[in-house]
């Protein structure tokens, strides 16, 4: 299953904005209002859960300054990756856009394509707020 959120235009150069989500505490900052919890565990992993849906780990899989930052899931129960996509559009503003994939049986995927892609929607938003 391959999700992909809105393009957004931020605030930030390229590499700023690389730099930035590759500080996993500064996640918190992105998460949408629903978020129940958020844990920083160390620099390369978070926890987090929205109201309603179980304790997803992320953590930080791959940098390939500035254009793109690689999560992933911590547990293999789930797999999937959620990678930001960078591109400079000028010298302190760039266009990111996130894209969710993981692989899941038919009847996981229908029931959690309607709160990750409000998930990664209300990222993306929240990156162009910065």
């Amino acid at each position: 299953m391959n999700l992909e959120s809105p393009k957004v235009t931020v605030d930030k150069s390229a590499n700023d904005l690389c730099e930035f989500l590759s500080e996993v505490k500064n996640f918190e900052q992105l998460m949408p209002e629903n978020t129940s919890k958020f844990e920083v565990l160390n620099e390369k992993r978070f926890l987090f859960a929205l109201k309603g849906m179980p304790e997803i780990v992320l953590e930080l899989k791959d940098v390939q300054a500035p254009n793109k930052v690689i999560l992933g899931a911590a547990s293999d129960k789930l797999p999937f990756t959620l990678t930001a996509d960078i591109n400079e559009i000028e010298a302190n503003k760039s266009e990111a856009q996130l894209e969710f994939a993981g692989e899941f049986n038919a009847m996981m995927a229908m029931m959690i394509k309607g709160p990750i892609t409000n998930f990664i929607g209300a990222l993306s938003e929240n990156m162009a707020k910065l």
